[in-house]
């Protein structure tokens, strides 16, 4: 990417880096509050996380994804990047075993199985999962692509993964954000949704992190929720690795599922800047695949996804290639919706200037 960054940065108007999705908004005051109240922080926490937090995170699975569980069968976690990573290990996969996940997806769960010497699968068919599989990731709403699977998809992907004897993760960070129909209205599904498994978590866990709709990436706060069974003994497993979230982002997390205020202001950040951006995209000959929800617009114009993000650079816009995100998305570039307003006005300002310049050239002088 550097050649394309340094190109982007030669732009007159500046770079609009729209390829990380690292959030830029401020983190809500409830989060800040709440770290200053646990500023006093002299002992060890607790792995399991404090009785409040678990409270607090079984509370809203309920509320919020339909889900019943019980605080003994959910465990913080220290962002959700380090679980997608380590899961393979903390479940004790290795060599000749394998870990299936997503085709077009987000590369840490390819890395979690490389970390174990497990064969690494990329499949969204469930009866492309080989024997021999022990642990399968379904994400939804999807990293890069926004798609989101419905009950009926996730209910064939828990009945086959029981039937390989595989751990089975819904990673569901996005599921606050959905745009289009139905997901526009409805409640997007969990893995752990009573429709898609009835009351039997066997086997079946959901992650979850609130880097996105609450800000707090730097706070790297995350859980995990689900089958008793398999928390207890991520736990067990945990507190000898002193995987231990820090007390106050405990406390934090806490906090922050709690009040929704600030989740349903920044679902309407994002919702703004996406009318913004998908228009403008649009109108420069891009289409837009999936999307539907998460933060992330997955943009193609037919060519391969280098050439898009040298077209882009052109513009000062930095974009992410399909590349990045496996070998079945090589003419999709995935762009940000967590860019500053200003950054992604001025995006779509020049996306639309290049489309209106592009269709004078066509028609000719006058």
């Amino acid at each position: 990417m550097a050649p394309f960054i340094e190109r982007a940065r030669r732009h007159p108007g500046g770079v609009l880096d729209l390829s990380i999705g690292s959030p830029v908004d401020p983190t809500p005051s409830v989060a800040r509050e709440a770290l200053a109240a646990a500023a006093e922080a002299h002992g060890y926490p607790a792995t399991a996380g404090a009785a409040d937090l678990r409270e607090a995170i079984s509370e809203w699975t309920l509320r919020r994804r339909g889900v019943t569980v019980a605080p003994d069968a959910v465990l913080p976690t220290i962002g959700s990047k380090e679980l997608v990573a380590l899961l393979p290990l903390l479940l004790g996969i290795g060599r000749g075993e394998a870990v299936v996940h997503p085709r077009i997806a987000y590369p840490s769960y390819a890395m979690g199985a490389a970390l174990v010497g497990a064969e690494s699968v990329a499949a969204d068919d469930p009866g492309e999962w080989p024997a021999g599989t022990r642990l399968v990731w379904v994400n939804s709403p999807s990293n890069p692509d926004g798609r989101v699977l419905g009950v009926a998809e996730l209910r064939s992907a828990v009945a086959r993964a029981r039937e390989l004897g595989a751990v089975i993760v819904g990673d569901e960070c996005y599921a606050e954000f959905g745009w289009e129909a139905p997901w526009d209205i409805e409640r997007i599904p969990s893995i752990l949704d009573p429709r898609v498994v009835g009351d039997d978590h066997r086997g079946v866990l959901a992650a979850y992190s609130l880097s996105k709709q609450s800000n707090l990436a730097g706070y790297r706060a995350a859980f995990v929720a689900g089958d008793a069974e398999l928390i207890a003994s991520l736990l067990r497993v945990r507190k000898h690795a002193g995987l231990i979230p820090p007390a106050p982002v405990q406390a934090v997390t806490a906090a922050v599922l709690g009040d929704e205020a600030h989740v349903d202001a920044q679902r309407e950040r994002y919702r703004a800047r996406r009318a913004l951006l998908r228009p403008a995209l649009e109108a420069a000959g891009y289409r837009i695949d999936g999307s539907e929800a998460g933060l992330y617009l997955w943009a193609t114009r037919g060519a391969d996804a280098w050439e898009s993000v040298a077209e882009l650079a052109e513009l000062g816009i930095v974009s992410g290639p399909g590349h990045f995100y496996g070998v079945h998305s090589p003419q999709h570039v995935r762009l940000a919706l967590t860019a500053s307003d200003p950054v992604i006005s001025a995006a779509a300002e020049r996306l639309s200037l290049a489309a209106a310049r592009s269709s004078q050239a066509a028609d000719g002088p006058a």
